[in-house]
C-alpha cells in the first residue's frame, strides 16, 4: 500500500471509530449524534442559528427543527441576538450544560485508551496535524 491509500485508510478506520464511540455515547443518553454534537458545539459558544447551521453542516429548517426538540427537552434556549435583533442565537440551559459537561468527560474517557500509547509529544502533534486538515474543510 502506498503512503496516500495508507493514510486514507487510515483517517477513515479513525472516522469510523470515532463515529461509532460518539453514536455509543449519544444513544445512552436517548441522544442522535447530531444532537450530541449540537450540545458539543454550544458548549463554549452562543452562536446564531445561521452560524450553527454552518458548524453542523445542515440547512437552516434541519437545525431549527434540532434546536426545538432541544428546547423542548429542556436543553437550549433561544434570545435575540443582542447585535442583530432579527438574528436568533442559541444557548445551553443549565440542565443543557450540565449533559454537555457529562457527554465531554465520557468522549474523553473513551478516547483515552485510543491515544494511551503515544507520547505528550506525538498527541500533541497529532492535534495539530488534524487541526490542519479541519481548518482546510472549508
Amino acid at each position: 500500500m502506498d503512503g496516500e491509500t495508507e493514510l486514507l485508510d487510515g483517517l477513515v478506520q479513525v472516522s469510523f471509530t470515532m463515529t461509532a464511540m460518539l453514536s455509543r455515547i449519544a444513544s445512552a443518553h436517548d441522544l442522535s449524534l447530531t444532537q450530541l454534537r449540537l450540545l458539543a458545539i454550544l458548549r463554549d459558544r452562543e452562536p446564531r442559528m445561521a452560524d450553527l447551521a454552518e458548524h453542523l453542516g445542515l440547512d437552516r429548517s434541519s437545525v431549527s427543527g434540532l434546536v426545538d426538540r432541544a428546547a423542548r427537552a429542556g436543553l437550549v434556549r433561544r434570545s435575540a441576538s443582542k447585535e442583530d435583533g432579527r438574528s436568533v442565537r442559541v444557548a445551553l440551559t443549565a440542565e443543557g450544560m450540565r449533559l454537555a459537561t457529562a457527554l465531554h468527560a465520557e468522549v474523553t474517557s473513551s478516547v483515552d485508551p485510543l491515544t494511551a500509547g503515544l507520547s505528550a509529544a506525538e498527541k500533541n502533534r497529532l492535534a495539530a496535524l488534524l487541526g490542519r486538515i479541519v481548518d482546510r474543510r472549508g
